[in-house]
């Protein structure tokens, strides 16, 4: 028998109503709403000791905020944060918690699942990571030919490489001397050999991170580099135990592979991946490139913005306010999409990284109890660091019909102090806050001029975050952020974040392709039927056949 619903959908609530009503209203404009308020930045703002949250240029005012937190009352928020922080199993789905918070949990305060606290294994874990990533800096962990490694390739796909690598682009100015880190992702062999072009295998360290182990880009990728170090080390027998380490739980197939057990590093099911990279998925490379105590500090960033979501009022709370605001835009303004627009080359991998937390976290049609829901979840996220970003896609942006709500963050202090910099010009990153500062106006007021192609609408939304300088401690803050916000759009529109059964069929659909590509290795002649693949044999059989269709 079916399970009863006993929860409300979200959009029948009198706070949903209210929102819509308001919405219809049409008399938020900026310049008004800037007039009428001279202290409208320090009300619509939320400053923190690492962060300054500034959304007064979003086309909200008192009451529509007002109505956004009675939604978050009504959906439950409170109660599911504390129930994520807690270790109840929030992914119903797939019957398991979703603690990626207890992997940067600095207090070390226990933290129960099933009735067994999840802390000492953590500490363990990065316990061991500290021990090798040092040996591996200090030299006394070496290659088979007595070389110090230099190169870590980090081999994974999804959430195994983009938080990571999000935070390994940050952080370049902490890297330690002589370090190199590389990650190969893409099944497109292309991928691989452009990464691996001049390292030398006697100076490299191979990081294979795949849960089961079988994860099939992964794998492919992972054969390749090993067949790639042997040949590179002559067959050397020790190649593959000194130049692999494994992040994993499948500790036989990664002994089966030839990886010495002592360099695999386990994570729970309780870590999705997009939510992985403080877990050992991030903390190895991360460790093995930056040192460990920069990877701590990377954890205690994240932590920071942990416990801001956890305890913080919801109308200071920079998460649940950026995420009111995303619902506000989507489901009340009609705004689907959101351009992340870091103005720091170091963010270059946070739109990326942001995309698959967003899209694959809330890309859901039905809601926690398997009902179809009526309202848009999620959103398009895209982005470029400033000023690239300018000269690209800001010109849709401002005078376009699509209007796309924005976010904006910079930062006090640049990566990097120069002394190249001429005294009498702005510095560079001076002149790139310029912009930093100008953008939200010309896009909240714009311009009137009677020819219009030149016309500037304005009355178009965005958010400004500010913190003092890109370092291991605000990387982390920001991949929280990232989290948090997403969950808590989650929580409200009662949907499962943390599940993505939306990236399996074409997975199970390539598995049979597979098998028709090795029929045909093994009978040339042979051809895909369109009674088995209607849509695609055509297209298969020119693949196969090596010949475009006539």
């Amino acid at each position: 028998m079916k399970k009863k619903s006993v929860t409300l959908q979200i959009d029948r609530s009198p706070a949903w109503k209210k929102l819509k009503a308001a919405a219809k209203d049409g008399s938020l404009k900026l310049t008004r709403l800037f007039t009428s308020d001279p202290e409208r930045p320090p009300h619509f703002s939320i400053a923190t000791e690492h962060a300054y949250f500034d959304f007064s240029r979003q086309l909200v005012d008192r009451k529509v905020m007002r109505l956004l937190l009675q939604l978050a009352a009504a959906a439950g928020l409170k109660d599911n944060i504390a129930g994520m922080f807690s270790g109840r199993k929030i992914n119903v789905t797939e019957g398991r918690a979703a603690l990626h918070i207890a992997l940067r949990n600095r207090s070390n305060s226990p933290i129960a699942v099933d009735g067994r606290d999840v802390m000492p294994e953590v500490n363990s874990v990065l316990a061991r990571i500290e021990q090798f990533s040092e040996k591996v800096l200090k030299g006394e962990h070496l290659g088979v030919t007595g070389k110090k490694i230099k190169n870590i390739i980090s081999i994974g796909i999804g959430g195994s490489y983009l938080g990571p690598e999000y935070l390994a682009t940050a952080l370049r100015p902490y890297a330690r001397d002589g370090m190199n880190l590389v990650f190969i992702a893409n099944i497109d062999g292309t991928d691989f050999f452009e990464k691996v072009r001049g390292l030398d295998p006697e100076e490299t360290l191979v990081i294979v991170v795949s849960k089961t182990f079988t994860t099939a880009e992964t794998m492919q990728n992972a054969r390749t580099a090993k067949k790639w170090l042997l040949q590179g080390l002559k067959d050397h027998p020790e190649a593959v135990k000194k130049h692999f380490a494994a992040v994993s739980t499948a500790r036989d197939k990664v002994i089966s592979f030839g990886i010495d057990p002592e360099n695999m590093f386990g994570f729970w099911d309780w870590v999705g991946g997009r939510f992985s990279a403080t877990s050992a998925v991030g903390a190895l490379p991360l460790s093995l490139y930056l040192g460990f105590k920069n990877f701590k500090k990377i954890l205690e960033g994240a932590s920071w913005m942990d416990q801001h979501f956890l305890n913080e009022p919801f109308d200071k709370n920079i998460p649940v306010i950026s995420a009111l605001l995303d619902i506000w835009n989507i489901n009340f303004l009609g705004y689907k999409t959101r351009a992340l627009l870091p103005y720091s080359q170091g963010l270059a991998k946070l739109p990326a990284h942001t995309q698959q937390v967003e899209m694959e976290s809330n890309g859901k049609s039905v809601d926690i109890e398997g009902r179809p829901i009526k309202f848009m979840t999620g959103e398009v996220v895209f982005g470029e660091p400033g000023t690239n970003g300018q000269h690209s896609f800001y010109q849709l942006i401002h005078q376009g019909r699509q209007i796309i709500p924005c976010d904006f963050i910079g930062f006090i202090k640049p990566s990097y102090f120069s002394n190249l910099d001429q005294e009498t010009h702005v510095t560079h990153h001076e002149e790139l806050m310029t912009n930093f500062f100008a953008q939200p106006d010309a896009l909240a007021f714009g311009k009137k001029d009677e020819y219009l192609p030149k016309n500037f609408s304005g009355n178009r939304p965005s958010s400004s975050l500010l913190l003092d300088i890109l370092n291991p401690f605000t990387a982390g803050l920001l991949l929280a952020l990232t989290e948090h916000r997403a969950a808590a759009k989650g929580f409200i529109w009662g949907i499962n974040s943390f599940d993505q059964f939306g990236v399996e069929l074409g997975k199970k659909l390539g598995v049979k392709i597979r098998e028709e590509i090795l029929k045909h290795h093994n009978d040339p002649a042979y051809r895909a039927s369109n009674k088995d693949y209607p849509a695609s044999s055509i297209t298969l059989n020119a693949f196969l056949n090596s010949k475009l269709p006539e």
